[in-house]
């Protein structure tokens, strides 16, 4: 049985990482996808795979954080699969690994509108369209960064993902009326090339490792099959959650 047989879900982060991985799975379960990143060349290469494989997909490059892509993912969905039924909000940015007192405001602003201003659009856009529905999911991907743990250098990260939890919990709130389930989910530390900016040697990766209880990363596709339970009825009961996909590196002191 294909969890989202026919529903429609946009795809944020889409290029790579976890987004790609969560573009890979959801299409294996029959959802139809309208991606969104900023690289298209790898939007194309992911529509093509998807397509080879028997999948519906379509795709538009740009920058999360402007309103105008926002809308056109939305209006996207709602041309080529006639509405919407969820979104994984997942694109992000790590930005300047910096001590507060001597990070630029540039960056900040960039982080939290990359990471945080970018979701609150999102979510303005796509909450008309699930209602047309009757419904749906919204996943927000957080971490435990600014909620189970603090880590230098990563004030706006931090903040930014922090503030996506208390989102989804004000919208869980407000949607749970209109079936529409509002979840955080928030990963550990996982192999992605993002991931990688923060631990770029085998040293550091394996310092990362070993702050997990299962002393590892995580793989995209694990974080992945975490989203798709929160977009489907699986979840149904589900929403207002931070969702730990941690590997125990909340809990683990060793």
């Amino acid at each position: 049985m294909q969890l989202l047989k026919n529903k429609t879900f946009i795809i944020t982060g889409a290029s790579s990482g976890i987004g790609r991985a969560a573009a890979l799975l959801f299409a294996h379960q029959g959802a139809n996808l309208v991606l969104g990143a900023r690289r298209e060349s790898l939007l194309q290469e992911l529509i093509d795979e998807i397509r080879q494989a028997g999948g519906n997909a379509q795709y538009l490059a740009g920058d999360i954080s402007e309103n105008e892509v926002a809308e056109a993912l939305v209006a996207l969905a709602e041309e080529k699969f006639g509405g919407l039924d969820g979104a994984f909000n997942n694109a992000a940015m790590l930005g300047e690994m910096q001590p507060t007192e001597v990070m630029s405001l540039e960056n900040w602003q960039r982080v939290i509108a990359v990471n945080l201003t970018s979701a609150f659009l999102a979510a303005r856009c796509q909450i008309p369209a699930l209602r047309k529905r009757r419904g749906g999911s919204l996943i927000f991907t957080s971490t435990f960064v600014g909620y189970t743990a603090g880590m230098p250098g990563m004030a706006a990260y931090a903040a930014s993902k922090a503030g996506l939890i208390g989102l989804t919990q004000v919208l869980a709130c407000e949607q749970g009326n209109h079936n529409i389930r509002v979840n955080a989910l928030l990963p550990g530390g996982t192999d992605t090339p993002a991931g990688r900016e923060f631990a770029d040697t085998p040293e550091a990766l394996d310092f990362v490792a070993g702050l997990h209880a299962l002393k590892r990363m995580a793989r995209p596709e694990e974080i992945a099959q975490a989203a798709l339970y929160l977009a489907s009825d699986m979840a149904s009961f589900v929403t207002g959650s931070a969702m730990l996909v941690d590997g125990g590196v909340s809990i683990n002191k060793l």
